[in-house]
């Protein structure tokens, strides 16, 4: 069984499959290069083991967070990364 979490999109590497995605608060770069058609900031996405799974509706992401008991984080349009690294 493979756990996935959601993830907001929230900048995306222009001529490469990264993107920098929130992940329960934490930034991290995932490989989008398995998801079809054209991304934007503020997308939700299922992420496992640093890979994008496939789309989700924001309240799919929101009802599977709550489910995990992680609350959204609205980072705005200052997104920075967390201390340490991604």
């Amino acid at each position: 069984m493979c756990l996935g979490i959601p993830g907001q999109i929230v900048d995306i590497r222009s001529g490469s499959r990264l993107a920098r995605v929130d992940v329960a608060g934490v930034l991290r770069d995932i490989d989008v290069a398995a998801l079809t058609g054209s991304l934007r900031r503020g997308d939700y996405i299922l992420v496992h083991s640093g890979f994008a799974l496939e789309r989700m509706s924001a309240t799919e992401a929101r009802d599977a967070m709550a489910a995990f008991g992680i609350s959204p984080v609205d980072r705005g349009a200052a997104a920075e990364p967390a201390p340490g690294g991604s």
